[in-house]
């Protein structure tokens, strides 16, 4: 229930703002790209950068990425569904981009179960996808608190049977910012790799 109010409050959100940045583009004689997903461009709601470490301990921000289009994905490893069928219709756009666009894209993926997502372990498990793909890890619970809140990500713990056999909650989309670092789009997951590849191509282009 409140996963799905606050899932509904944040499209609702996110669409007013994609409006009003679509009705301040057109008062100003310019027709904004027509993407598939949410169109933020010009949104201040949201964090416009990151700093988190990768797996091997080095500090990522977008500052690393310049020139390459950016794909933000919070989900967890242990995630049954949303996450690996994300992950792989991502990896599905970047084949279908070919090797050249592809290489301007950087998907980075960032766990919101940092308590059993270890380095070692998003090292073996993000890469598996496709071995262009990074996983960063908040290096605390205060870190990741504080970067959900900036994107305003919702995340929260389900108890399993066991104590380690919980599941995560959390918001089912990615953040796209541009080859020169502007967050441009709310990506819905679970959308196929159709939508992806068109909107992609137009921030490469």
């Amino acid at each position: 229930m409140l996963k799905n109010r606050f899932a509904r409050v944040a499209r609702a959100t996110v669409m007013a703002c994609a409006l009003g940045g679509a009705l301040l583009a057109a008062g100003c004689g310019k027709q904004p790209p027509a993407f598939t997903n949410l169109d933020i461009t010009g949104n201040t709601q949201f964090a416009s950068d990151f700093s988190l470490p990768d797996t091997s301990g080095k500090i990522r921000t977008l500052a690393d990425y310049k020139g390459k289009v950016v794909v933000l994905f919070f989900g967890y490893t242990h995630c049954p569904d949303v996450c690996p069928t994300t992950m792989a219709e991502l990896s599905q756009a970047l084949q279908q981009l070919g090797p050249e666009d592809a290489k301007r894209v950087q998907v980075l993926f960032v766990t919101v179960d940092p308590e059993r997502d270890t380095p070692q372990l998003l090292a073996q498990y993000v890469p598996a996808f496709n071995p262009s793909f990074v996983g960063l890890r908040p290096a605390s619970e205060e870190q990741l608190a504080k970067l959900a809140k900036d994107f305003r990500v919702y995340y929260a713990k389900v108890p399993g049977k066991t104590p380690d056999s919980y599941t995560m909650d959390h918001t089912a989309a990615s953040y796209v910012f541009d080859t020169d670092g502007k967050l441009r789009l709310f990506a819905r997951d679970g959308q196929g790799a159709t939508p992806w590849v068109h909107d992609i191509k137009l921030l490469l282009d």
